[in-house]
């Protein structure tokens, strides 16, 4: 029998998918889009500094082209080795088009980013070559991670608490006892893990981590915050210890595994709405360069559409650029594991090639139904900067939503504003003003009163206006609109009266985030009071104003054990545990909730009224809740529920957020029983009482 010869492999031809960079046997595959680039040079670097690429390669567009998609196979090459793109094409911005045949342009789809050393962002947006100073896309071989078994969390909302927090600044300051090498990184996250779960969360939700553009600030400052993106896929290289591109890959899903294996969930805030290289006479990066016409919305005259407050919008409505979104969040769910996105600016994503908002945006169902993303959280801010507003009524059935309405009710409430009660009860009964329409379930509305924008927790019960000077921007950013209350005297004070008040205010509104029916969001360091000393856009304070300081444990740490309680006390409640199967409507029916006042079964919706109490039980229907919110100036004595047969322990102070720790917050079973027909609750305080059988709890 004659032997077969075995014969070469043969390497795959050049093709236009998959998109980006491919890494195969002797050799990388390109690919990139553009519909009205007339030719296309792929240009290779030794080191992210190099002023000239070491290898330049035009396109054929004739043989190099498939449709829209230029590609090309480049034998010799291995992970590891840096390119860009650049193009030629028709000037004419009128037209949407920009390009610039002199400009170093990232791949949409590259894995990673090299920045170099003397990085600067002007030369992106001024005339000529810019080499030596642009970002440069890295080949990766991203298969070559041992995961060790590790996959998504996928715990209900129900069972869900996220902390909101800043990769850089949870752990930069010197405080933090991280080592310096680790500080402020992917890695020093991980030396904070066992923190995280002693205080009891289940979720972090990172400000942004894809590369963006440190630059995009006011002379002198930084853009702290990184919501100005150059890549979608590639994770911010200022976030690791370790500087080697390819490394900056392994340090992020270490981070991930390492938050895994603790039960600790990771949501990335995304932002899909718009870009840094902004508006007319702002920086080329990528897309513009590649194919402004296509990735951006233009008014009629080619100018851009500006519903981000940034300078542009990303045509959303695109097929192109769905397509980069839907295929950026199937990368951070597949290869880099992350378990759910908060999409910052949601509501752009629903706004058409003319910016009017659609019923069913392409985008968002393409999200919402595919099979990839299937059992991912999806999280939508669904507002904008251009006055769109879709809090309760977000495309879709999987989304869950920031409530911006819940963050404002309960600030204006617990700062005794008049005529809010019947707008507080909804908020406490998981919105159903907003969410009960449909079938929801109780989780669709993410509570918070803080985030990231916006005064921090001991700011918003200290300063009464923002102090954004530090921002050099005339204290002209920022939003107007605090609903704050700084108890008497603006900013730092040493009036032991004021700052008992600030305490005792600061639970409150703890008190009611954690415990109202919803998923709760704390902002990173609200348990030990950081302040951002009344700066209330921080964006651009890459310092201590944005930092954590540790030290700040030492200042309160009655505080951070109250936190720790609340979220104890929530996950006591049977209905975390098991409501996910239910509606918002059906989980009202079977809780037994009931409304009061100071009265039983009367609650006071009048304009002038500053209480509200609720009675409910648990799904099982052994523990009894009553809760008594009193926002007045003056005690207010409140009627008590006739209690059950079957519930033996009787009524006990839980919560009172008007006694000093440790007293403010007690285990169900060592609680002080509470008697009589009434109970007396405290000026500007949150009481919350619990009976059941004798064991409960």
């Amino acid at each position: 029998m004659a032997r077969r010869t075995a014969q070469p492999v043969q390497p795959p031809p050049s093709r236009p998918f998959p998109l980006g960079a491919v890494a195969d046997v002797g050799g990388v595959r390109f690919s990139v889009f553009s519909h009205h680039a007339q030719a296309l040079e792929l240009l290779l670097y030794d080191s992210a500094d190099d002023d000239r690429p070491t290898r330049t390669i035009p396109l054929d567009r004739h043989l190099d082209r498939t449709g829209d998609y230029w590609h090309l196979r480049v034998p010799g090459l291995a992970p590891g080795q840096l390119y860009a793109w650049r193009a030629q094409g028709v000037v004419d911005p009128t037209r949407g088009l920009r390009f610039d045949g002199d400009k170093v342009l990232l791949d949409p789809y590259g894995r990673a980013v090299a920045v170099p050393v003397d990085y600067r962002r002007a030369a992106g947006a001024m005339p000529g070559a810019n080499h030596a100073h642009a970002f440069k896309s890295v080949v990766t071989d991203t298969g070559r991670y041992d995961w060790e078994g590790d996959r998504p969390l996928r715990r209900p909302f129900t069972q869900t608490v996220i902390y909101e927090l800043h990769v850089r600044g949870f752990t930069r300051h010197t405080s933090s006892g991280v080592p310096p090498q680790r500080r402020g990184t992917y890695a020093g996250l991980v030396d904070k893990i066992p923190y995280l779960v002693d205080l009891g969360i289940t979720a972090v939700e990172l400000m942004p981590v894809f590369q963006f553009d440190a630059q995009d600030a006011p002379p002198g400052l930084t853009n702290h915050w990184g919501y100005s993106p150059v890549s979608f896929f590639a994770p911010h290289a200022g976030y690791a210890a370790a500087r080697q591109p390819l490394a900056v890959l392994d340090e992020f899903r270490d981070m991930v595994k390492a938050l895994h294996r603790a039960g600790i969930e990771v949501i990335l805030d995304v932002v899909y709405n718009h870009t840094a290289e902004g508006g007319e006479g702002g920086p080329t990066f990528g897309l513009r360069g590649l194919d402004d016409a296509v990735y951006y919305l233009h008014d009629e005259a080619g100018r851009y559409a500006n519903y981000s407050g940034t300078g542009n919008t990303l045509a959303s409505h695109h097929a192109v650029v769905r397509r980069l979104i839907v295929d950026s969040l199937h990368y951070w769910v597949q290869v880099m594991h992350v378990d759910g996105f908060r999409f910052d600016l949601a509501a752009i994503l629903s706004r058409d090639e003319s910016g009017a908002p659609l019923a069913g945006a392409p985008v968002l169902w393409d999200i919402e139904t595919d099979p990839r993303l299937a059992g991912t959280k999806l999280i939508a801010e669904a507002w904008d900067a251009g006055g769109l507003y879709q809090v309760g009524r977000f495309a879709g059935e999987r989304w869950k939503e920031w409530n911006g309405r819940f963050r404002d009710d309960v600030r204006s409430f617990v700062r005794g504003d008049s005529g809010v009660v019947p707008a507080l009860a909804d908020r406490l009964l998981g919105s159903p003003d907003l969410y009960a329409a449909r079938p929801r379930e109780p989780a669709q509305s993410i509570n918070f009163v803080t985030s990231h924008d916006g005064f921090t927790l001991e700011d918003l019960v200290s300063y009464e206006r923002k102090h954004n000077a530090a921002n050099r921007e005339g204290n002209r950013d920022g939003t107007d609109d605090n609903r704050s209350w700084n108890c008497g005297v603006e900013g730092p004070t040493d009036d032991p009266g004021v700052q008992a008040l600030r305490a005792r205010q600061a639970r409150n509104l703890l008190a009611i985030t954690v415990l109202s029916l919803g998923t709760p969001m704390l902002l990173m360091g609200d348990e030990m009071r950081r302040t951002q000393h009344g700066n209330n856009n921080a964006y651009c304070q890459d310092n201590e104003i944005g930092w954590l300081d540790w030290r700040l444990l030492d200042r309160d740490p009655g505080l951070h054990r109250f936190v720790k309680g609340l979220i104890r006390l929530r996950f006591l409640r049977e209905s975390v545990r098991t409501d996910h199967h239910l509606t918002l409507a059906e989980l009202m029916a079977h809780a037994h909730v009931q409304l009061h006042g100071v009265r039983l079964d009367s609650p006071d919706t009048a304009a002038e009224s500053h209480s509200l109490a609720l009675t409910a039980s648990s799904l099982s229907g052994d523990l009894l809740m009553h809760f008594a919110l009193n926002a007045w100036w003056h005690p207010l004595e409140f009627d008590l529920p006739v209690l059950p047969d079957w519930a033996t322990s009787g009524w006990r102070r839980v919560i009172d957020t008007a006694r000093p720790a440790p007293d403010d917050l007690c285990e169900i079973d060592g609680a002080e029983q509470v008697t009589g027909a009434s109970h007396r609750v405290q000026p500007r305080s949150v009481v919350m009482l619990a009976a059941g059988r004798a064991a409960a709890g």
